[in-house]
């Protein structure tokens, strides 16, 4: 028989009769025995039915036939019989599947069944007798159609239904089916909520109907789902110890979509030839120290390249990986199904020095990344939860999952926002240092203006009166160069963007629908642009003929202006001497002063305009800084919205609260990195407890100078002030971007039994301020969660009151992979799949045969061993290992 791994829901159909019961219902099926046999094989195989329960009343005849075929054919039987108490409420007694049909007689006359030939008359033994008796027996009692006539239910068998050994029973369909005035009643029992027939246990829940023809076999109240790892009978009693993770109706399973880490394998390295089929739900991995548990998780990580939160948990982690597969140069391969791609299977491989690989289904490199096939995978070395939650930036990046808005265009928005303040801060401060630079040419004009009118003293002016007009017609010159230079580069610059391809090109648009249309459109634009092309091309060749003559006609001025000047020169050597100075010398420095006016008196205009659009770039920076404002606004308080919803959630549990923009951290950061003079972390103090503050206030009041700061009442010192003042306008202007992240206030209910007491999460211990993340960590998520020793920051009376009953709800909808010294975790949050690491001639390894769950007989000594001390302690825990 197939060895199985992992547990899982196999179907059985506890209440199937062999061909000749139908003799007690007054009619006939029409077969013979060996066609009735085969008719349900072939209907238990179309609806992969693996254990069948034989329940004739009272009689046990049939069972051989049925038991060999179905064998030979990897289906599992439980022989018993359907038996009726004093009380005349019915049961149904399984028993192991090597009992013999001659055992199955002796138990029928153990338990009062005196005369086999009457199979359908009361045994003597009322029902907690009975119940006993075939518990002693070794074999299994269910309570059949309870809510029927011939139910304990209806028969109001209380003493019977509390019997702690009576662990199932059987209804004709749903527990919603029993929404009614009636049959309520019956539900709330169900249930375990009528005070009167409260159990210590809640009971497990079957479907069984009569299989009395072959074809009832296919009908779903025919059939329950039972959890185990390799089906029999041991595993099937044992998983009625745990019902409500173990036993389901065919109605209570519904389709999960998520993610699954599907196998992994192991090639090099400490864990040489590991290979492991994980569970879809809960896995455990247990082991002693150093055999490869923490190896195994940090694998994975390195895989998908998750990078650890804390400092500790990233050297830990880079160790891990270059003592265990980089020495040998491993290489690991992970299969995942992946919800975000549809459910589609890839594998991704990882060598060590490489990059990860991603492949699709097919064996094709996949353009995909780790992180587009689990965007929500989350996994947590030893001690990292505990690492991260020191700080406000690892409690935001633990949280980030869980305020995701998961609104793109937002943030793309506000990344487009922050680019643009960025150009338009350095626009501003490139306008500003050029104005700053003409204000200083342009400060020297009443000077030289002045300089000028001295030479009027000297009479020289009308002598020289063509001086400014020389210097204003070299400006002039000079300017129409720079005019044809501009005209030639844009034309230049038309040319080659024409002269680029075509984005039509017929490989883009050929399998389009309307490619057609589009040849057309191609056909249209290539006209107009060898239209553009050819008028470019003729007015450059139009403009190398003007240029020529335009040459011409620069020489010839050029010509008329040395004359002039040499003319000058003439009458400068004719000009008196002044002060000690020479005529020509004097001519000379006038014509400086006059070249230096004519050089600078349009830099006047130039500021004028530089001016007005230094101050358009500081309107559009105002309309982005308030258009930022609004956006980060708008989001804080979705995120308030979102809380609530979380705090629905988690209540009774957790209470989180918003402070927006409360983390002034990265400001202080910011300031201390611009190096003012006396400005250190210390003296900045002043900015985490002043009120009605923003970066941008305080940039606003820096640009108003020393005693705005002051009077801010923010608790600046004048030395501080005259610190901020003094920074320089791009580092001001940084202050207005910097985004002060939002402050989220985390409280922990420390109170037991459903009473409240709520504490804010930095007051905690590291062991209850883990457990109130795990809290968050285990909410609804299609992405796999991984965690390595979660209980060493785990307050462990919180682990089974809290964190165990959640996480057996939670594996249903996603997959958890825990390594784990802690009892709790694997065993009552029933683990589908517990690996047993051991270690040999200093390499991991995980044999076959201790994989699977707690209801195989090695993986449970070993989880006594492992995890209980020993079998003395683990006797403790009996009721649920089944010692």
């Amino acid at each position: 028989m197939t060895q199985y791994k992992k547990a899982k829901f196999w179907k059985c159909a506890l209440q199937v009769n062999p061909a000749a019961y139908i003799v007690n219902r007054g009619t006939s099926h029409g077969l013979a025995e060996s066609e009735y046999n085969q008719q349900l094989l072939k209907i238990a195989q179309e609806n992969d039915i693996k254990i069948i329960g034989l329940a004739d009343h009272g009689n046990v005849d049939g069972i051989d036939a049925i038991r060999t075929l179905m064998n030979s054919n990897d289906i599992i039987v439980f022989p018993g019989f359907e038996i009726a108490t004093t009380e005349k409420a019915h049961f149904v007694c399984l028993f192991p599947e090597d009992t013999s049909k001659d055992q199955l007689h002796r138990y029928l006359g153990a338990l009062g069944l005196t005369n086999p030939s009457e199979g359908i008359w009361p045994t003597n033994l009322g029902g907690n007798d009975l119940i006993s008796k075939v518990n002693e027996l070794g074999g299994f009692a269910y309570a059949a159609h309870c809510t029927d006539d011939n139910g304990i239910l209806r028969q109001k068998l209380v003493h019977v239904w509390k019997n702690p050994l009576l662990k199932a029973a059987q209804i004709s369909g749903t527990l919603d089916d029993l929404k009614n005035d009636d049959g309520n009643v019956y539900r709330l029992i169900l249930k375990n909520k009528n005070k009167d027939y409260q159990r210590d246990h809640s009971i497990g829940i079957i479907n069984a109907k009569d299989v009395a023809f072959p074809d009832d076999l296919s009908n779903p109240k025919a059939t329950c789902l039972i959890k185990m790892t390799n089906p029999c009978f041991e595993s099937f009693k044992l998983a009625f110890q745990d019902p409500e993770s173990r036993v389901r109706l065919n109605s209570d399973v519904s389709n999960k979509y998520f993610s699954q880490i599907k196998s992994i394998n192991v090639t090099g390295g400490y864990l040489d030839g590991l290979n492991i089929h994980f569970s879809e739900h809960l896995n455990s991995i247990i082991g002693g120290r150093g055999t490869g548990k923490s190896t195994l998780i940090e694998f994975i990580r390195y895989v998908f390249n998750k990078t650890p939160i804390g400092k500790y948990t990233k050297k830990q982690h880079e160790e891990i990986i270059r003592e265990n597969l980089g020495k040998s140069k491993g290489r690991i391969e992970i299969v995942v199904r992946s919800s975000t791609m549809n459910g589609k299977h890839f594998t991704v491989s990882r060598k060590f020095g490489e990059n990860s690989v991603v492949k699709d289904e097919y064996g094709a490199i996949s353009s995909f990344s780790p992180h587009d096939l689990l965007p929500e995978f989350e996994i947590y070395g030893q001690n990292e939860i505990h690492e991260s939650l020191q700080d406000p930036q690892g409690q935001r990046q633990i949280l980030s999952r869980f305020l995701d808005i998961n609104n793109s265009s937002d943030e793309e928005l506000i990344l487009s926002l922050k680019n643009k303040l960025a150009k338009n801060r350095k626009q501003i401060t490139q306008f500003h240092e050029s104005v700053s630079n003409v204000e200083c040419e342009v400060s020297r004009l009443p000077k030289l203006l002045e300089q000028a009118a001295n030479f009027k003293t000297l009479g020289l002016v009308e002598k020289l009166e063509i001086v400014p007009k020389l210097e204003n017609e070299k400006q002039l010159i000079n300017a129409a160069q720079i005019k044809i230079t501009n005209i030639e580069s844009n034309l230049a610059n038309i040319l080659q963007y024409l002269s680029e391809d075509n984005f039509l090109d017929e490989s883009v648009i050929e399998y389009l629908p309307d490619v057609g249309v589009l040849r057309q459109i191609r056909s249209t634009i290539e006209l107009i642009k060898n239209d553009t092309k050819s008028a470019i091309i003729k007015l450059q060749d139009s403009n190398t003929l003007q240029k020529s003559e335009l040459m011409k006609l620069y020489l010839s001025l050029q010509e008329s202006i040395k004359n002039e000047e040499d003319s000058l020169d003439k009458i400068f050597k004719e000009l008196p001497s002044n002060e000690g100075r020479s005529g020509k010398e004097v001519g000379n420095q006038y014509k400086e002063i006059i070249a230096e006016i004519e050089r600078i008196r349009p830099m006047q205009s130039l500021l004028d305009n530089s001016k007005i659009s230094l101050n358009e770039l500081f309107k559009a920076r105002k309309l982005l800084l308030d258009e930022l404002s609004s956006i980060r606004s708008t989001k804080s308080s979705q995120y308030e919205r979102l809380l609530k919803k979380l705090n629905k959630k988690l209540e009774g549990k957790l209470k989180l609260s918003i402070s927006p923009e409360a983390d002034r951290a990265p400001l202080i950061d910011k300031l201390v990195a611009c190096n003012l003079d006396n400005v250190a972390e210390k003296r900045l103090e002043w900015i985490l407890t002043a009120e009605d503050f923003s970066p941008k206030k305080l940039s606003e009041l820096i640009a108003n100078g020393t005693d705005d700061l002051k009077n801010a009442n923010w608790g600046i010192t004048p030395s501080i002030a005259d610190a901020l003042v003094k920074m320089n306008l791009s580092s001001r202007l940084e202050l207005e971007e910097i985004e002060l992240p939002d402050f989220i206030k985390i409280e922990f209910n420390i109170a037991h039994d459903n009473a409240i007491n709520y504490r804010d999460l930095n007051k905690l211990s590291p062991g209850q301020q883990c457990t109130a993340i795990m809290h968050l960590l285990l909410l609804s998520n299609s992405d796999p969660l991984l965690m390595d020793q979660p209980e060493d920051n785990l307050d462990n009376s919180f682990i089974a009151d809290r964190i165990v009953n959640e996480l057996r709800s939670a594996k249903i909808e996603r997959q958890f992979l825990f390594a784990t010294h802690n009892a709790n975790i694997p065993v009552f949050g029933d683990a589908e799949w517990i690996g047993v690491f051991d270690s040999e001639n200093e390499q991991g390894n995980l044999p076959a045969y201790y994989q699977g769950a707690i209801d195989v007989p090695e993986i449970r000594d070993k989880a006594a061993a492992i995890l209980e001390g020993g079998k003395v302690a683990f006797n403790q825990r009996k009721a649920k290992y089944g010692f």
